[in-house]
């Protein structure tokens, strides 16, 4: 109603503005090739305005017609970027709907229609790989790495059919490639550190975790992890050809993480054997009590090289009280206590675990106990027969494989901090490395899980 009412207001006042303009007073003179005129000056001002109306008319209607091949030229790039735009979308969707030959199919019209168009490309290149076709893919690869935009798309691409075709230097190098373009890629990243880690090129490694941002809580954390996992793999690389240099990699690790137990027993070593026994014991008494890890404990009590296996379980019986807290604390001071031939004992550190639940760790303790103070093989063979049934202890473990100490790295998949201590899930095992005659002379020397006779035991609180 509003704009009916405005509609007629204005008609009526442009009508009366008309009305006026016609009856202004006065006569204009226009003379042109010979003829005189003299109309009103209104009907003067009417006949300008037509004219100019007409002159404005046929301007326009003259540009369309001389500007209508561009036209339908720009409505035609309009329409062939839109059906670009969408056989790009059905390829998309074809790939992501596992129907590679349909998303090459879509790919190349969309390349059709959109020659300068770099996704096409990449499309086409991904669906030649999912089909299988490796030369097709690797030569759109390589061609898109000449573009800026697409360079690190590309090497993705190329780093992924390296991968499937089982070529891990040509992987890297693709990696290293994408990590020159665009260092905060993170599979490139991952990729590099991963390759450094496996061939122990700790120095490199730690550089690029140092290197890495970390902002949330669980970034730091992460961060410190792997920083103190790469200094506790260099004391292990150094301990015995560089012990200082081991020793202060070692206590940076414990810095990172003042639990971790790999680094404590590789300082507490060689505290031992720089004959620093107090600093040993003080280090090993704070990690026991931080993680109950059977070697601490195991260490701890030959943490003074020479000792008898008397005086191996008096020091025992300083962090370990009666009766033990945990399984873990019973199976370290029993196998001190039948060392030490002081079966009785032995016997009341594992009579709380030496139930129906017993482990294969507890029950071989048992069976020494039995044979060794009654002489009785028959419960020694009955104990025996109980460990091969008996749930595993906990040990080194990382993808299936148990290993005798902790190692940095898989040997299985290479990933840096894969080892866990844990009860194993499979039976392979990695066979124990026997030291040198030399070396079992001095338990000290060794690694604690070379030389100490403790078997693996559950930290079970």
């Amino acid at each position: 109603m509003i704009r009916l009412a405005s509609w007629i207001i204005g008609s009526l006042v442009i009508a009366g503005i008309a009305a006026w303009v016609i009856a202004l007073p006065g006569t204009l003179t226009l003379e042109l090739a010979g003829y005189r005129m003299q109309p009103r000056l209104g009907t003067a001002v009417v006949i300008l305005l037509v004219a100019a109306a007409l002159v404005i008319a046929i301007w326009a209607i003259t540009r369309r017609i001389v500007g209508a091949p561009r036209a339908m030229a720009k409505r035609r790039a309009t329409r062939r970027r839109e059906q670009g735009v969408e056989a790009l979308s059905d390829a998309v969707i074809a790939l992501q709907a596992g129907d590679p030959a349909r998303a090459r199919l879509m790919a190349r019209e969309a390349q059709a229609r959109l020659p300068d168009n770099g996704a096409a490309k990449l499309l086409e290149a991904r669906a030649d790989l999912a089909l299988g076709d490796m030369p097709a893919a690797r030569e759109h690869y390589r061609a898109l790495i000449a573009s800026e935009k697409t360079a690190v798309a590309a090497l993705t691409g190329l780093y992924d059919q390296a991968r499937a075709q089982d070529r891990p230097d040509a992987a890297l190098t693709f990696a290293r490639k994408t990590l020159s373009l665009a260092p905060e890629t993170g599979w490139a990243s991952q990729a590099v550190f991963d390759d450094l880690a496996r061939r122990g090129q700790w120095a490199e490694a730690v550089g690029m975790v140092n290197a890495e941002p970390a902002a949330t809580r669980e970034e730091k954390a992460r961060k410190r992890r792997r920083q103190a996992v790469i200094e506790t793999a260099r004391a292990r690389e150094s301990e015995l050809s560089q012990p200082n240099s081991a020793l202060e990699h070692a206590l940076t690790a414990l810095k990172l993480v003042p639990d971790f137990v790999p680094a404590a027993l590789i300082a507490a070593r060689i505290y031992s054997n720089r004959n620093e026994a107090r600093r040993a014991q003080s280090l090993l008494r704070r990690i026991w009590r931080a993680t109950g890890h059977p070697d601490v404990a195991a260490l701890y009590a030959y943490s003074q090289p020479g000792a008898s296996a008397v005086d191996r379980l008096k020091r025992m019986g300083e962090i370990i009280e009666m009766p033990p807290p945990h399984r873990a604390a019973g199976m370290a001071m029993a196998r001190a206590a039948i060392d030490a031939y002081d079966w009785a004992r032995a016997r009341e550190a594992l009579a709380p675990f030496a139930d129906a639940d017993a482990t294969q760790g507890v029950a071989s303790l048992m069976a020494e106990i039995e044979e060794g103070q009654n002489g009785d093989q028959g419960k020694a063979r009955e104990w025996l027969a109980r460990a091969v049934r008996a749930p595993r202890d906990p040990a080194w473990t990382a993808d299936g494989i148990v290993s005798d100490e902790w190692e940095p790295v898989s040997p299985v998949t290479g990933q840096l901090d894969a080892f866990e201590w844990k009860v194993p899930v499979a039976s392979n095992s990695r066979p124990q490395v026997t030291p040198s005659p030399a070396a079992a002379a001095s338990p000290a020397l060794l690694p604690a899980e070379q030389s100490l006779p403790l078997a693996r035991a559950e930290n079970a609180q």
